[in-house]
Order: structure tokens, then C-alpha cells, then sequence
């Protein structure tokens, strides 16, 4: 496989490694903003999830116009600025906005889709795989080093590594052969979604499984932070890591013959993680979480760029990612309204995903 395609699956993962980085320890520290409440909070992690899903159509269709890489370049600019302004605010507002401007870099779409051209149809699933991987493993570092970066640095030293890591993106490009090609505009078939629904299902999954994401490490945090110690969650972290590298081995050497399996079994594992939320069961909950979600990000990844039809696959794995990145905006939302009374709802939503999902061919 090309260098390009682990280039352009980097600067995907690093997208999701934005969403990801201040998730673990957010809720937990932005308490101290000036003007921050819960559902500011929730919100604040949520917005970027809603740009980055309001604007990979618009990216993807600029792309078509004036190329993939100078496309990609404006984007990491738009989020390096967006970083910027996060690491130096002081108040939940300029957050807020500074979280917006990181989400209108939406490049990941424009990404997928230059792997799509870079790539011929027997190396192309392949090469969608390590997306998921990438995005896996970037989640994995992020639940890891996150907590001792804050304590050292503050929120701050997160977006100035962001912003650090999308400059490092940006160099990359150079290294992306030339494009020579004229590009075609094709319009995205929505229509799809609703007539196959292999792809539905998938998108709803992904759009649930980012949903829990952005929940648990709203409520994570903040648990700690109001039960025990702040201190105490690097530990469970790095537990979590350890698990998440294993459960990523086995959904790589698996995830072809038992894709199927596995993802239901990664929503079983959702489903009692939620159930066992509390101070008993506190630390069996959270590792079980980050166990189901390290099986089911890389399965995803792979099934949406296998169900996708092959002409339009740049254009629905965009949408697949918009999905995604839907969730983490509702997620976060609503996590900062109900906060730990939406464990039971996430539980019952499991069960409607699992009806769903015997139903994938």
C-alpha cells in the first residue's frame, strides 16, 4: 500500500484526534472557564462535531473544484486558527467559538476521497481499514496522554499539540504526488441511504457509537471530579489503553470473517457498561466502554467502505463520516442536559442498535 495512504489517513485520524484529545478530561477542567456550566460544556464539546458535519459536503465539493491538496491545506489552516483560540481562552464563550472554528476545518471527506483516487478497487477497502485503525489508534493515544498533558500544561497544552500535529499535516502534503487528473463533480446520492440498507444501518451506527463516545467522556470526568479524584482517571486511562490495543489486534485479524459478530458484540458490551455505571462497578463500566468501542471503530470503518457503492464511494463515506461526527454534536448536547440520567436511555438505544444491526447482510 502507498505512503500516501497512510499520509491521508493520518490527517484523518488527526481530525478525529481533536474531538478526541480534550474528551477525557474536559468536563472535568472546563468547570473552571469563566461562565461554564454543564450544558455549555456539553455544547462546547459538541459544536465541533456539528461543524465538522456542516462542512464536509461543502469541503468535499470544493475539492472538486481546485484540487485535493490545496482543499486539505485550507482546512488544517482554518483548524490550526480554531486551536489557537482555544488554548488561550479564559472564558467558556471564546471556547465555544474557538471549538466551532477547529470543527470548519472539515477535511476529513476530502481526504477519504483522495485516497479514492490514489487507490484502485482491490486496495481500496484495505486502505479504508487503516482509516479505522488510524482513527482507533489515534482514540487510544488521546485516552492516554490526555490526562498527563492537562496536569502538566492545562487545557491549553491540548490545542497547542492539536495545533502542533496539524502543522505536521500540512508538511505532509508536499509529500502527495501531484494531481494530474481532472476532477469530476457527481452529486451525492442521498438517495441511497434510504434504498440500501446496509448503509443506514451503518451510518446509524455510527452515528450511536459517537453519540456514547462524546456521553461517557462527558460523564467521566465529571464523575471523578464531583466522587473521588481527577488524578485518579490518567490510571483507568492507561488501563483502558491497554485493553483498546488488544481489542484493535483482534478486530484487524478478525474483522473481515466475523465483522458482523463483532459489532454486535460491541453493542452488547455498550449496552452492560451503561448498565453498570456506578461506584461499585465504577472502573469495570469504564473499561468495558473503551473495550467495545476499540472493537467496534476499526469494524465500522472497513464494512461502511465495502457496503458503499463503488462510484459513489468517496461521496458515502463522507456522508458516513458526517453521521459520526452528528452523534458527537448530540452527544455532547444532551450529555450536558441530562448528564448521568441518560445511561439507561443509551442502554435502551443499544437494544434498538442490536434489532438493527441482525439485520446487516
Amino acid at each position: 500500500m502507498s505512503k500516501s495512504v497512510f499520509i491521508l489517513a493520518f490527517i484523518i485520524a488527526t481530525r478525529f484526534f481533536g474531538l478526541f484529545i480534550i474528551l477525557p478530561v474536559f468536563s472535568g477542567e472546563a468547570l473552571n472557564l469563566n461562565g461554564a456550566n454543564e450544558f455549555l460544556l456539553g455544547l462546547t464539546i459538541g459544536i465541533y462535531a456539528i461543524a465538522q458535519m456542516i462542512f464536509q459536503t461543502p469541503f468535499g465539493a470544493l475539492s472538486d473544484k481546485i484540487g485535493r491538496k490545496i482543499t486539505i491545506f485550507l482546512g488544517l489552516v482554518i483548524f490550526i486558527i480554531g486551536s489557537l483560540i482555544c488554548a488561550v481562552a479564559s472564558d467558556i464563550f471564546v471556547m465555544l467559538f474557538g471549538r466551532f472554528i477547529q470543527g470548519c476545518g472539515a477535511v476529513g471527506a476530502v481526504a477519504t476521497a483522495m485516497i479514492a483516487d490514489l487507490t484502485n478497487e482491490q486496495n481500496r477497502s484495505k486502505a479504508m481499514a487503516v482509516i479505522g485503525a488510524m482513527i482507533g489508534l489515534s482514540f487510544i493515544i488521546s485516552l492516554v496522554i490526555a490526562a498527563p498533558i492537562c496536569s502538566k500544561f492545562g487545557l491549553a497544552g491540548l490545542f497547542y499539540l492539536s495545533a502542533f500535529l496539524s502543522v505536521i499535516c500540512a508538511l505532509l502534503l508536499l509529500v502527495l504526488p501531484k494531481e494530474t487528473a481532472k476532477l469530476k463533480t457527481r452529486k451525492i446520492k442521498f438517495a441511497l441511504l434510504f434504498s440500501r440498507s446496509n448503509l443506514l444501518i451503518l451510518n446509524l451506527a455510527n452515528l450511536v457509537q459517537k453519540m456514547f463516545m462524546s456521553i461517557m467522556f462527558f460523564i467521566i470526568p465529571l464523575y471523578f471530579a464531583r466522587n473521588t479524584n481527577l488524578a485518579n482517571l490518567n490510571q483507568i486511562y492507561e488501563i483502558c489503553g491497554v485493553f483498546g490495543l488488544i481489542c484493535m489486534a483482534i478486530a484487524g485479524m478478525f474483522g473481515d470473517k466475523k465483522g458482523k459478530a463483532l459489532l454486535i458484540l460491541s453493542f452488547v458490551l455498550f449496552y452492560f457498561s451503561f448498565l453498570s455505571f456506578g461506584e461499585s462497578l465504577i472502573y469495570v463500566s469504564i473499561v468495558v466502554f473503551f473495550i467495545a468501542f476499540c472493537l467496534n471503530e476499526p469494524i465500522l470503518q472497513s464494512l461502511a467502505s465495502k457496503k458503499a457503492p463503488v462510484r459513489f464511494r468517496g461521496e458515502m463515506l463522507g456522508i458516513f463520516t458526517s453521521f459520526g461526527y452528528l452523534g458527537s454534536f448530540l452527544g455532547g448536547l444532551i450529555a450536558g442536559i441530562f448528564a448521568l440520567n441518560l445511561l439507561i436511555i443509551c442502554a435502551l438505544i443499544c437494544v434498538v442498535l442490536l434489532f438493527l444491526l441482525k439485520k446487516l447482510r
